[in-house]
């Protein structure tokens, strides 16, 4: 299996290395292509690429958006452009950001980031290997890097 992993340099944190940590420990038939990139909004791109160019089956797309109102519209513009990327190639691509803003503590932004990204790890190991797996989680209220909000 192929998997890309997208980044970014305005990150504050490497999630891609904590992201591919948590592949390995987990998966053993993994070929891991990483790109990193300035900013979110070159990560859509990156993503078709790795798709269409290295042959990667699934990719995740990691980046920190700043907390300014620009940074949070620049997410929704990379966001929408991992959505018309997933749609062009028919490939899934796990959009895995953490905003700036979702913790004021350094140390909780870093552990937030972190645990986002193996927790986003662990659902592709699941989308690609335990599809059963997934399906059983359905409706659970999972949270990826926080506290799960549980079901109704």
């Amino acid at each position: 299996m192929r998997i890309g992993i997208c980044d970014t340099t305005f990150a504050r944190f490497d999630m891609a290395s904590a992201a591919i940590d948590e592949l390995k420990n987990n998966a053993t038939d993994l070929k891991i292509i990483r790109k990193t990139v300035p900013g979110v909004k070159d990560l859509p791109v990156t993503a078709k690429i790795l798709i269409e160019q290295e042959n990667c089956d699934i990719v995740m797309a990691l980046g920190m958006p700043g907390p300014m109102e620009k940074d949070k519209m620049c997410a929704h513009e990379a966001s929408t452009g991992l959505i018309n990327a997933q749609l062009m190639t028919n490939t899934h691509i796990l959009e895995v950001f953490v905003h700036e803003d979702e913790e004021e503590d350094p140390v909780e932004l870093k552990k937030l980031a972190e645990n986002r990204a193996r927790e986003h790890a662990q659902n592709l190991i699941k989308m690609m290997y335990h599809r059963k797996a997934m399906q059983k989680e359905a409706g659970m209220g999972m949270r990826e890097g926080k506290e799960d909000a549980g079901p109704l």
